[in-house]
């Protein structure tokens, strides 16, 4: 488990959420502050500046960030114009989502297919493994972040608010995160990838992985942390892309939480 502080919970279904106003222990507390180079990037001279539109709190856009930073490539982050789904957004990006990427003349949204675009384009710092083995092992655990433990998470978010809260959707949310979690820890003790650095599958993964762990508490009941998991979530925090763009991005979390009242 990772120290830190305790939050009380008092969770019984069908009946209002007493909590004491602190963070799950598993979330590293960072004073809310924001990192300028998240905001614009420009490590790398070598590279044009490629605009991204997003949004503060997207899980999706951190997963972005996170590997646009480890690649450093220069990036300048905007929100969408007008709002996602607005007339001006839409005539731009057809699809509405976030993030989007503009490259010159390419606009392209997933942060999934983006991220295999930049590995094409950008190969220096690699995120893919050069083994046919370990690149299907890193889309694998990337495919699972976005289409299996983000989906489980993304249950809760309808109840973040306690005056708007279904427990019974909670009780069905938290049984679901938990067999993720389990599913995803037998993932990482079949899988050959090294931890010392970052691959295509972590960002997003990671990414969720904090969202859990902020909900654990004010939004969720205690969780079954496999051992696995934790090890890789500790692993993970100690990547140089991954501790700053969390460094910006707790605090948005952090805010959402308490514009919803969780906090």
């Amino acid at each position: 488990m990772v120290a830190g502080k305790t939050i009380g919970f008092n969770f019984t279904f069908g009946s209002k959420q007493t909590f004491q106003k602190l963070i799950p222990s598993r979330v590293q507390l960072i004073s809310p502050r924001h990192d300028p180079d998240i905001v614009e990037h420009r490590q790398s001279a070598q590279y044009d500046n490629m605009l991204i539109y997003s949004s503060a709190h997207s899980l999706y856009c951190a997963k972005l960030r996170i590997l646009l930073r480890h690649k450093n490539l220069p990036f300048e982050e905007v929100p969408p114009p007008g709002g996602a789904g607005s007339d001006a957004y839409l005539s731009l990006v057809p699809s509405g989502n976030i993030p989007a990427l503009v490259d010159g003349d390419l606009t392209l949204t997933d942060s999934e297919a983006i991220a295999e675009y930049l590995e094409e384009k950008y190969p220096d710092i690699p995120m893919l493994p050069d083994t046919l083995k370990g690149r299907a092992q890193s889309r694998e655990r990337s495919r699972f972040a976005d289409t299996r433990l983000e989906p489980a998470l993304r249950l809760t978010f309808p109840h973040v608010a306690p005056d708007e809260r279904d427990y019974a959707a909670i009780e069905n949310a938290h049984a679901l995160i938990d067999q993720r979690l389990h599913a995803l820890s037998l993932m990482l003790e079949r899988s050959d990838l090294p931890r010392d650095r970052l691959w295509m599958g972590d960002p997003g993964t990671i990414v969720t992985l904090e969202w859990i762990a902020y909900f654990e508490g004010p939004v969720l009941p205690q969780l079954d942390w496999p051992d696995a998991v934790e090890t890789y979530r500790t692993q993970m925090l100690s990547h140089p892309a991954v501790a700053a763009v969390l460094a910006g991005y707790r605090p948005e979390m952090l805010r959402y939480m308490k514009e919803k009242g969780a906090l």
